[in-house]
């Protein structure tokens, strides 16, 4: 039969779950196939609410869009498609780059602040160590659709300050068949893709396998990746009964050269130090169900184990009381004799961990309204085990060598941590009539986080420490709906997240550190607590026309974030208050043969307490209302395709964002007569596919049509090579194309560019 394949948000108070589907065997199934719009209230499957009845601005992205489009991955993805999200690229590979939604982080970088929770299958990814993303470890041709849930809203636990990214995967009775897309072209990229699917009907048994092999030398020198994905599901269901079993796999390599002062933009593919590398490897094995007790009670769980491993090198260029490095015209002199101006820092990070999560959802008249109920508990734990080396290193035209490999090390670090996260949660929809629904809910959390170990500085046990933190978190939404092709709503919500392993293990204004060079200690700081205010108004111009304006104001306690003490040296503080109040407006629909999409942000993102702060070059007094750094007031993104023919398809997306300040200019002050802000951009993407047969199809992409020279990353620092303090800024990637071919066997004669 016929499928199409789902659509499932995951929310409340802001979370939805969107299904697109017309077919489904079983109830279990009914709740990710269903024919309407519906909603889940929480990270686990639920009974349905009507999407009108949900007081949030939910944006979601489909395996149809993905598959038309090409992305790398994930963040290019999302960067390129979805309102109010902006990218940052600072450590100069694809893979890793920063992801800011309504100016709340999601990243792969240690000690960067975080605010964004993302969660892939139900299962919470935020690496326990830093609340990390790596986004190299999720293959994007297992993914059936990509929702983000905007606002503090507390059932999606710990670090949702800002937003919430929920991943969901395919399965083999939704996308049965055979696919493989071979890809090449520019920088040396090549690379293979695969994905299988099927079901066994008289077994109620289906799988699906989808697997990646990726190589790039990058664009610049010292820049490649090498990314190995794979992901299986197997699924088992029955007239009142559904499971899954997964199994991820990823072991990838990435390089990344970094930030490049403004005096060296002659030849951007340059490094400014090298070698900066990172191996990732990842196993994560989940299991998910949901069983009916009856028609109006669904229970659904999840659990999981997950073990990944993390080995970086580092090459850090410092000045130091042996002073800085003789130059000519910017180029460093062979002469080790000028001292020791840089530093290699070697690190390994094991962590695993398991959990799960637990609820009863019930549909139950309440007074003679209709009512929805839901009861869940979650629980995750993690052990980490996190080593660092350094040894003292000098440059030599642009590489940093180590002084003596078999000298003693400068410093180290050795440190193990223990995570326990807990959490209890509710929500309830009550129907007050056709037209009105209150939505409340609240979750309480619980955190503890164990530190043992010290540093060469400080000795064996200075690291260790016990930490806790918890909170009752609520919610509550107001949806009216005068008809069908208009519906107003309105909310409030609070979240929470608890202070990182690697904040605490740094938080010591006597003793800073270096980052990521070394701990020091492990002061208390206190948890961040965000606010969210939410309103808006949505409908339909006709049918397949749909447009929403929402605003928002997110006041934050307590945020934290890394004060500089000196060049490299700082430590981790609580800065008082923030604030990140904006718009959404979005359009997007189909005309025929033409489909669009529009997503406009704007977000101001401001401190709103004063502080002194030490930054990478100088002292700086931030003051209420001055913007927080790298965060785009305004960012628009235009998509759209056309069916020129029944096999031929094009498509283009257009870009921009408004400059931003850089990092080191919190005071947003020209400093040292440096300019504290990096310019704004609008690029343009083409894509087009075109089918061979109803088995081939060919495609390409070009990125960055005119070739737009322009950066999403800056910070103010010292030149290691003139002694001069300088903008630094990550050059983003020059215009570049590829060409690919895919064979489709198997299942629907329709290819996901087909599928609705």
């Amino acid at each position: 039969m016929k499928t199409k394949f789902t659509h499932i948000v995951l929310g409340l108070v802001g979370i939805a779950s969107i299904n697109n589907a017309v077919f489904a065997e079983n109830k279990a199934e009914a709740l990710e196939t269903g024919t309407v719009e519906v909603i889940s209230t929480t990270p686990l499957q639920a009974l349905g609410t009507p999407i009108s009845e949900v007081p949030s601005n939910v944006q979601v992205g489909s395996s149809k869009e993905i598959n038309q489009q090409k992305p790398l991955n994930i963040g290019e993805f999302i960067d390129n498609n979805l309102g109010s999200i902006n990218t940052s690229n600072g450590l100069g590979n694809p893979y890793q780059m920063d992801v800011s939604y309504r100016g709340f982080n999601a990243s792969p970088v240690l000690g960067s602040p975080v605010g964004m929770s993302v969660y892939f299958d139900g299962v919470r990814f935020n690496e326990p160590f830093g609340d990390i993303v790596n986004w190299d470890l999720i293959p994007p041709n297992a993914i059936s659709s990509i929702n983000l849930i905007p606002g503090s809203n507390p059932l999606f636990g710990l670090n949702t300050l800002g937003g919430a990214l929920a991943v969901n995967t395919k399965s083999g009775a939704s996308y049965p068949g055979l696919s493989a897309t071979l890809t090449g072209g520019s920088w040396g990229r090549r690379a293979f893709d695969f994905a299988v699917g099927g079901e066994n009907k008289n077994q109620n048994i289906d799988y699906f396998v989808a697997g990646n092999i990726f190589h790039e030398d990058g664009w610049r020198d010292h820049s490649s990746s090498d990314v190995k994905q794979i992901f299986t599901k197997t699924g088992w269901h029955d007239e009142k009964t559904d499971l899954d079993l997964s199994l991820a796999l990823a072991d990838n390599e990435m390089e990344g050269t970094q930030s490049l002062p403004l005096s060296m933009w002659g030849n951007t593919k340059q490094a400014y130090t090298y070698p900066d590398s990172i191996k990732n490897k990842l196993a994560l094995i989940s299991l998910k169900g949901t069983h009916f007790l009856a028609d109006d009670k669904l229970i659904a769980g999840n659990a999981y184990y997950r073990m990944s491993n993390a080995r970086s090198f580092n090459s850090n260029a410092q000045c130091n009381d042996n002073g800085c490095p003789e130059s000519i015209n910017g180029t460093p002199q062979p002469d080790s004799s000028r001292g020791i101006d840089a530093q290699n820092v070697s690190s390994s990070t094991y962590q695993d961990g398991f959990g799960g999560s637990l609820q009863l959802s019930l549909l139950k008249d309440l007074m003679g309204h209709r009512n929805n109920f839901t009861l869940g508990a979650s629980a995750d734990w993690s052990r980490v085990n996190f080593n660092q080396d350094s040894q003292e290193a000098y440059l030599e035209n642009y590489p940093t060598i180590t002084v003596d490999p078999l000298a003693p090390l400068a410093a180290y670090v050795r440190l193990k941590t223990k995570s326990d996260y807990y959490g209890l949660y509710a929500t309830d929809n009550f129907v007050l009539n056709d037209q009105i629904n209150l939505t409340l809910s609240g979750r309480y959390n619980i955190a503890k986080v164990n530190l043992t170990g010290g540093n060469s500085d400080l000795g064996a046990s200075a690291l260790t420490g016990n930490h806790r933190y918890n909170r009752f978190n609520p919610a509550v939404g107001l949806n009216y709906n005068p008809n069908k092709s208009l519906g107003f709503y309105g909310g409030y919500n609070e979240g929470m997240r608890a202070p990182t392993p690697i904040e605490l293990s740094c938080a010591d204004e006597a003793h800073p550190c270096s980052l990521p060079a070394g701990f020091n200690s492990d002061p208390d700081l206190k948890k961040v607590v965000a606010k969210t205010w939410e309103g808006g108004v949505r409908g339909k111009l006709m049918q397949d026309i749909n447009w929403n304006v929402g605003i928002y104001d997110t006041r934050t306690n307590n945020d934290i974030q890394f004060i500089y003490s000196t060049q490299s040296q700082g430590y981790f503080k609580n800065v008082g208050q923030t604030e990140r109040k904006g718009i959404e407006i979005g359009l997007h629909g189909k005309i025929n043969k033409l489909n669009f999409a529009a997503n406009y942000g704007y977000v101001d993102a401001t401190y709103e307490s004063s502080l002194p702060v030490n930054t990478i070059i100088g002292e700086q007094t931030v003051s209420k209302g001055n913007r927080i750094p790298g965060i785009a007031r305004q960012t628009l993104k235009l998509r759209t395709s056309y069916e020129i023919t029944p096999q031929w398809n094009v498509g283009g997306t257009l870009v921009a964002a408004t400059g931003q300040y850089a990092h080191g200019a919190e005071n947003n002050q020209t400093i040292d007569g440096v300019s504290p802000k990096i310019p704004g951009y609008t690029v343009l993407n083409l894509d087009s596919n075109y089918a061979l047969t109803s088995n081939w199809i060919l495609f390409a992409k070009v990125n960055n049509v005119f070739d737009k020279e322009y950066s999403t990353f800056g910070q103010l620092e010292q030149n290691i090579y003139t002694d001069l303090s300088e903008q630094f800024r990550t050059p983003s990637a020059p215009r570049a194309g590829w060409v690919g071919i895919t064979y489709n066997f198997g299942g629907s004669k329709k290819t996901d560019i087909d599928k609705d």
